[in-house]
């Protein structure tokens, strides 16, 4: 079963709206097992849509439409499918009782063009619209089955679960097994390293597909297997992920589809810890993504971003000589780092304090590189450590990798005091 799904609309082509109703048709026909292979849309032109849908019926079976149901003349879906498929078109009569009665109800006289949002191509079934007045339809011609769905998502969504995906499953038009999905989230490598280390299980996957997807500061992989068993469909997922355990555990961090800065508030809060910042380059920006975390304000004390060497000083109290004068290693430097973090950790007396300070560009400075970072981790108990990182990328690129590198170290700590307290 090859599934396409075509949004009707000019203003999805001009970007006064996003497509989001193909994303979440994606993901819903996913759930039952169904491929979809393309996404197209377009223009409220009638000869257009005729030339996109000659083009998707003859590489696709199930076509689903989004759009062109409305009341005004350039909402044409209907129109021009019925007259490919040489059939008339018919009123619903439950759908116009149903706007008649609404128009009524307001005291507004409703005009006639109101009356194509209850047009059903001859021949075709009816798709109740719970939360609007257009009807869908859905109808197999030639062993096509073309699905047609209103644009607002308020209405597209529970017409397709509760109408669409039911009428598919009983013509069996799609089969009941369903799509069983893993997501596995690795932060402190990138897409092509984890790629590399995953390459054979990837070259060689059968039942459970493998699939990589790189965002800012972290991977994830998507483990999906087909069937209509949910427990073996299970097993077959649990011996796949156990395998990549034992090459990337160290950098996987979540079962299902968490952010990084989740995962570290989940597990300071259980822990019982706390944490505070020190920000130069990367301007507040670890506060900012910690905060957004619901429940930070348990282990996040606060922060100081010390931009400026007279803020480092006055704040954090970093030497002077470490900053400026013919042999100081600069504002830029693991000396500085080390500084910053121990000052912080003066200041807030937190479990977990860290510092950052680097070159995020767009020009060098102190003549050091763009994308030169060191950061340092204070533990209480514990001696602070640096690390240098040489980072690529623009301004923002490079200042939000920073956050999520410094994060995953502190994750990895957390992992190391959970493995020992076992012990």
């Amino acid at each position: 079963m090859k599934a396409e799904i075509i949004a009707v609309g000019t203003e999805l082509l001009l970007g006064q709206i996003v497509n989001t109703n193909a994303q979440y048709i994606s993901q819903q026909l996913a759930l039952v097992g169904v491929d979809v292979f393309y996404h197209t849309v377009v223009g409220d032109n009638a000869k257009r849509i005729q030339q996109t849908i000659e083009t998707a019926r003859d590489r696709s079976d199930l076509l689903i439409f989004t759009g062109g149901l409305g009341p005004t003349m350039d909402d044409l879906t209907k129109d021009v499918l019925a007259e490919m498929l040489g059939r008339k078109m018919t009123y619903d009569e439950p759908a116009m009782a149903k706007m008649t009665e609404m128009f009524a109800g307001r005291g507004i006289h409703m005009v006639e063009s109101n009356k194509r949002q209850a047009h059903v191509i001859d021949g075709a079934d009816v798709l109740q619209n719970s939360t609007g007045l257009a009807v869908g339809n859905v109808l197999q011609h030639n062993g096509t089955t073309y699905v047609l769905l209103p644009g607002p998502p308020r209405e597209m969504k529970p017409m397709l679960d509760n109408e669409a995906i039911p009428w598919l499953q009983r013509r069996q038009v799609i089969d009941q097994s369903s799509l069983y999905t893993r997501m596995l989230k690795f932060a402190g490598i990138g897409e092509s390293g984890l790629e590399n280390a995953l390459l054979d299980l990837i070259e060689q996957q059968t039942d459970t597909t493998i699939a990589t997807y790189a965002k800012e500061g972290e991977v994830l992989v998507r483990l999906a297997v087909k069937g209509t068993d949910r427990t073996e469909a299970e097993l077959k997922l649990d011996q796949v992920e156990r395998e990549i355990r034992t090459r990337l555990g160290l950098h996987l961090y979540a079962t299902e589809d968490l952010p990084l800065p989740e995962v570290l508030v989940k597990q300071l809060t259980q822990y019982g810890l706390t944490l505070s910042a020190a920000e130069s380059c990367t301007g507040g920006m670890f506060a900012d993504t910690i905060t957004a975390i619901p429940g930070s304000s348990h282990v996040f004390a606060g922060g100081a971003v010390t931009y400026s060497n007279e803020m480092k000083e006055r704040i954090l109290g970093v030497p002077h000589e470490l900053l400026e004068g013919e042999h100081a290693p600069g504002a830029v430097s693991e000396q500085t780092a080390k500084a910053m973090v121990e000052g912080m950790q003066d200041i807030a007396d937190t479990d977990f304090t860290v510092a950052i300070t680097g070159v995020a560009g767009p020009d060098h400075s102190e003549r050091k590189p763009v994308g030169l970072v060191y950061i340092a981790i204070a533990e209480k108990g514990k001696e602070v450590v640096v690390e240098e990182l040489r980072l690529n990328g623009d301004r923002e690129g490079i200042r939000r990798r920073t956050v999520y590198a410094i994060m995953y170290r502190l994750w990895r700590r957390l992992q190391e005091r959970s493995v020992h307290n076992a012990m």
